[in-house]
């Protein structure tokens, strides 16, 4: 996704009334609704780097201190203590990771769909898209696999999620380039599938895709709607979506999942 493709950012096209049209004529425009703005700079992509790192960092320190990965203990899924009421566990995970490779696999897709994403739906729309991410992986995990795990590709999962969704709804947008993205979104997917169903993987499939669910509902209903609009004396890339429909899909996207995270609790 380019950057002259950003709404907010792409060149205006000048556009002048036909004096035969009165329709046509100048007149002061209605004041338009707030909606989601975007944002030039991933800076909510950049701070869930630097966090995530810091934490890799203080995992090991607290390791070599206490001879056991003390952050795991209080922040990892572990499905016994999710049921003992330790709700925070089905999204802190994300921040942890098991191995410095796990870390630069994570940390280097969340970079490229970071800025790829972010720009279009804007900080806050983008860090409630990570999280609710995050929280769907760790659910679907939580109730569909009794296994330890941590890592942040269930909110990663739920970003590729999101950006196949933008490009295919934003497909008039995009033109025949939309059609190679979503090719390569696919790759991207089947390969993490694959690796993941591959012998001796100890990959949390469940967690991912969770995460991808989790990321396409979301975008499905709150995910970026572009179209060109007059604005002024030109027509500019305008984002139609509606703070309070972002918002309604966020409450709707995390109560389905918390639902879905009660079933163990019910058939205990």
């Amino acid at each position: 996704m380019s950057e002259q493709n950003q709404p907010g950012a792409g060149p205006e096209i000048q556009y002048q009334p036909d004096p035969s049209r009165p329709e046509e004529s100048w007149s002061k425009p209605e004041k338009p609704k707030k909606r989601w703005q975007t944002a030039g700079f991933p800076i909510v992509t950049y701070a869930l780097l630097a966090l995530t790192v810091i934490f890799y960092i203080l995992q090991q320190i607290l390791k070599q201190y206490y001879g056991f990965d003390l952050l795991f203990g209080l922040l990892g899924k572990v499905n016994t203590l999710i049921l003992a009421g330790e709700f925070w566990r089905l999204f802190t995970p994300a921040l942890l990771h098991s191995s410095l490779i796990h870390l630069m696999f994570n940390m280097y897709a969340l970079s490229i769909l970071g800025r790829q994403v972010e720009p279009f739906y804007g900080k806050w729309r983008f860090l409630l898209l990570y999280l609710i991410g995050a929280f769907g992986g760790n659910v679907l995990s939580f109730v569909l696999s009794s296994f330890n795990s941590l890592g942040a590709s269930t909110a990663i999962f739920g970003l590729l999620a999101a950006e196949a969704v933008f490009i295919w709804q934003n497909r008039q947008i995009f033109g025949k380039q939309s059609q190679g993205i979503l090719m390569n979104l696919a790759f991207v997917l089947v390969l993490n599938l694959f690796i993941g169903i591959s012998p001796g993987s100890n990959t949390d499939n469940w967690g991912h895709l969770g995460g991808l669910l989790a990321g396409f509902f979301f975008a499905f209903m709150a995910g970026p709607l572009l179209e060109f609009r007059r604005q002024d004396a030109g027509v500019r890339l305008t984002d139609t979506r509606t703070k309070q429909q972002v918002a309604l899909a966020a409450v709707m996207v995390f109560v389905a999942f918390a639902v879905i995270a009660a079933i163990p609790f019910l058939t205990r």
